[in-house]
């Protein structure tokens, strides 16, 4: 791949990066808040049955809805960043994702609308997907394609922080809320809350320059007129790899969290606030973390940090869940920031290098948030499925499923090629 022109503007690659990084958190904030009311709250406010299981599988199949539409948004966001622009993007999608929020902050309740309630809430789940789905890949670029070739690893991570970020967030907020309000209000701040959040992700956003390979596109008529079927045609092999090494990052992350806040309930083992502290715990490490992987990926490699945090999910489905079983507070805790730190952190911080230099500058936004999203739509099935073999199987059957995840990221990994600069010994094998 040849290298973006030297006359293309490059910003400071720190502020491009902490800007993309603000607003990826600000979007994964508007995600997870619903992953976290679906599991919590939801069952029982948008789904009227008197079965406890089956209210939180009703609300775990509309947060499968969102995963299913991000692919959508996915395809949108990559055809358009590779025709106007990774930084048009970025603000439309910001901008979706806000509505659909808040829009839910002043649902009326099955209680209040009957199905009409429901039905308005898969359509601003819909709207979630697309918004989020459009949201990742012009995130990274805009922080790999600004970064020096051997410190892409570096600061293609910074973005990556968003999303503990948000996590932070998400569930830092359900726990104020919790303490501060009662009834429906509990699940409806966090919520209303995000307008003032994507205010600011829309300010800081527009503080910083087109990325320099668009511009480079542009100016050498570079830019197809349909990049995401072209991509689609040239290079369905790596979107379908990309989607196979996303499963034990995005899955496992699910499972960990969302699937988790409603076992240690249907289980009777223990009271949710420790699964959101441990996802609290984990993601504060995840601020850290993801810079120490992202860098050492700079000097190791991609392909050997990535396999640290697929194999560690193989590892550690079954005794993640042992530990939970125990029904202490400090167990569940450990159980829920281990599998973040360590089976999610590392594959995390290297996606947003590793799966960029895949691609050609030409179709590389529609590659990879073709695949990202692609892997979404599995991953939005999951908590579904974990809480169905629960059902029938008991705890082993969603700790088998963690494996599973893991086991095909990496075979995946295996047979992806490695892409750091520095491993490559050939100058011109250095991808731009």
């Amino acid at each position: 791949m040849s290298a973006a022109p030297t006359a293309a503007r490059r910003d400071d690659p720190t502020k491009v990066s902490v800007a993309s990084m603000i607003g990826t958190a600000v979007e994964s904030y508007d995600f997870f808040i619903y992953g976290t009311a679906s599991a919590a709250y939801f069952g029982s406010v948008f789904f009227h049955t008197g079965n406890e299981l089956l209210g939180v599988l009703a609300s775990f199949a509309t947060l499968a809805v969102g995963f299913f539409f991000r692919p959508l948004g996915g395809y949108l966001a990559g055809h358009y960043g590779d025709r106007l622009g990774r930084k048009t993007v970025l603000m439309w999608s910001l901008a979706i994702m806000g509505l659909g929020t808040v829009l839910i902050g002043v649902l009326p309740t099955y209680a209040q609308a009957g199905l009409l309630a429901p039905v308005l809430l898969i359509l601003l789940r819909i709207v979630q997907g697309i918004g989020f789905g459009a949201e990742w890949g012009g995130a990274v670029l805009m922080s790999v394609e600004h970064a020096p070739a051997r410190k892409r690893g570096l600061f293609g991570a910074v973005p990556q922080i968003g999303i503990p970020a948000g996590l932070l967030l998400a569930n830092g907020a359900f726990l104020a809320s919790e303490a501060v309000f009662e009834g429906d209000w509990v699940w409806r701040v966090p919520f209303l809350l995000s307008i003032v959040m994507v205010g600011a992700g829309m300010f800081i956003r527009m503080k910083v320059s087109e990325s320099p390979d668009f511009t480079a596109m542009k100016d050498r008529g570079e830019i197809h007129k349909a990049p995401a079927l072209e991509v689609l045609r040239r290079d369905w092999r790596a979107i379908l790899k990309i989607v196979a090494l996303r499963l034990a990052e995005t899955g496992g992350y699910y499972i960990t969290t969302s699937f988790m806040l409603s076992y240690v309930v249907l289980a009777g083992l223990t009271d949710k606030q420790n699964v959101l502290i441990g996802t609290i715990v984990g993601s504060a490490l995840g601020l850290l973390s993801h810079l120490l992987f992202g860098a050492l990926s700079d000097r190791i490699g991609r392909k050997p940090v990535f396999l640290l945090g697929a194999v560690f999910t193989i590892a550690f489905g079954v005794p993640m869940f042992l530990l939970v079983n125990t029904g202490a507070g400090i167990a569940v805790v450990v159980a829920v920031s281990l599998g973040l730190l360590l089976s999610h952190d590392p594959i995390f911080a290297v996606e947003s290098s590793w799966f960029s230099e895949q691609f050609p500058r030409d179709v590389r936004s529609s590659g990879i948030s073709l695949g990202y999203n692609g892997a979404s739509m599995v991953a939005g099935l999951l908590p579904f499925l974990a809480t169905a073999l629960y059902g029938g199987m008991g705890w082993i059957g969603p700790a088998l499923l963690f494996v599973l995840l893991g086991v095909i990221s990496t075979v995946a990994a295996a047979f992806t090629a490695e892409t750091a600069p520095a491993k490559l010994t050939e100058p011109d094998r250095v991808p731009a």
